[in-house]
């Protein structure tokens, strides 16, 4: 059975700070739904309704574009090891990029990584557990460097340029707000 929260109690704060994955949804008014699952030491819980999670370059910038056009947002996390869980959490965010005023406010909280785009900051209107008993057992083996390893190769104006070239509009068309 689902239970609700208002806020990031002791016990959840401590199942996520376990987890070394979670999954991201948002959605604009109109167009396709974005879920996408996040991993590398990039989620930082700030207080009991407030969370942060450092992006790094991708194939796209759909979290983004949608957050501009309608700020709504899901992390999920499951646990794959030791007691079924399934935990989302449910807010509103906005990003903070690496020329905005706050952004010293926060990137200090994450370990330093090439291609480092964005962070988002959320602000937990709801937190919801539920068993997670259908989800399989996994064995965590590491983190994979070849996201690392793509960005350190192509360097800071290398990583600019994708950002032009690949990150600037979702795949609906939506603008991202992207500074390059």
């Amino acid at each position: 059975m689902a239970k609700f929260y208002d806020k990031i109690t002791n016990r959840v704060q401590k199942f996520i700070e376990a987890q070394k994955m979670f999954f991201v949804a948002t959605a604009a008014k109109e167009g396709r739904i974005n879920l996408s699952p996040k991993g590398m030491d990039t989620f930082r819980v700030l207080n009991e309704n407030k969370v942060a999670w450092l992006s790094v370059t991708g194939s796209g910038n759909e979290t983004s574009a949608h957050l501009l056009n309608d700020n709504r947002i899901t992390i999920m996390f499951c646990a794959f090891e030791s007691a079924p869980n399934i935990l989302r959490l449910y807010g509103k965010a906005e990003e903070v990029l690496p020329t905005h005023d706050k952004w010293n406010n926060y990137a200090n909280l994450f370990p330093k990584l090439p291609g480092t785009r964005q962070i988002f900051i959320v602000s937990v209107e709801s937190v919801q557990t539920s068993c997670g008993m259908s989800i399989p057992f996994y064995e965590y083996q590491g983190e994979r460097n070849q996201l690392n390893d793509w960005a350190t190769e192509k360097g800071e104006e290398g990583i600019k340029q994708y950002w032009n070239d690949r990150n600037q509009t979702s795949i609906d068309g939506l603008k991202s707000g992207l500074d390059s």
